[in-house]
């Protein structure tokens, strides 16, 4: 190869997915593209920005729901402390508020889980390039839908509350009182339009607020 011809570096990609068999998929199917390069793989959300302060990847991969801190948790701490790095939302829920939530975490692209992996492959390009890749029609519901109207803790307190846990243990978790829960869970419960705090967590995480 002539010397003026040098291979171009490759792309560093971080990728956190739970799931064993998709990410083990991922990273085999990206690892065979010749300018791409997974320099690490992982299972929670609670890795992320370790991972990349010590991999230092170009792109950070990363799944939304993730055992401990969410993807999209990951992505606002990685935009104050890696800003260097890219970060694109890999998802099997295209809904509005997650995108939402995702651009509020400075993420530069969202794509859902069901395209094909030389799509995925394009926007680890274009997010490097300095690209942003969102689906135009779910970028258009999303603005559409306006802003998530839960408040972060009224999202703490509700997803706290998700597995059946009662006031009192959600008290105990967040070290509040039970009347503040139960505050935070009514006004939760008024905000997405339902009877229950059940439903309130079905509502929040089928807008994409939770």
């Amino acid at each position: 190869m002539p010397r003026d011809r040098l291979p171009a570096p490759c792309i560093r990609v971080l990728l956190a997915e739970d799931q064993g068999m998709m990410r083990g998929a991922l990273a085999l199917l990206l690892g065979m593209e010749e300018d791409i390069e997974v320099v690490a793989q992982l299972s929670s959300g609670d890795a992320v920005v370790d991972g990349v302060l010590a991999h230092r990847p170009d792109v950070a991969l990363l799944d939304i729901e993730l055992p401990g801190a969410s993807g999209l948790d990951a992505a606002a701490e990685l935009r104050e402390r890696a800003p260097d790095c890219r970060v694109l939302i890999l998802t099997t829920f295209g809904r509005p508020g997650y995108l939402r939530r995702a651009m509020e975490a400075g993420a530069a692209g969202f794509l859902v889980k069901d395209g094909p992996v030389e799509e995925l492959a394009a926007a680890i390009r274009r997010v490097l390039a300095g690209e942003t890749v969102f689906d135009p029609a779910l970028a258009a519901a999303a603005l559409s839908a306006g802003p998530n109207p839960l408040t972060p803790r009224e999202r703490e307190v509700l997803a706290a509350s998700a597995d059946g846990a009662t006031v009192a243990d959600v008290a105990g978790r967040l070290h509040l009182s039970e009347s503040t829960v139960r505050n935070y869970l009514s006004s939760a419960i008024g905000k997405t339009g339902t009877r229950n705090r059940a439903e309130a967590v079905r509502e929040a995480r089928h807008q994409g607020w939770l």
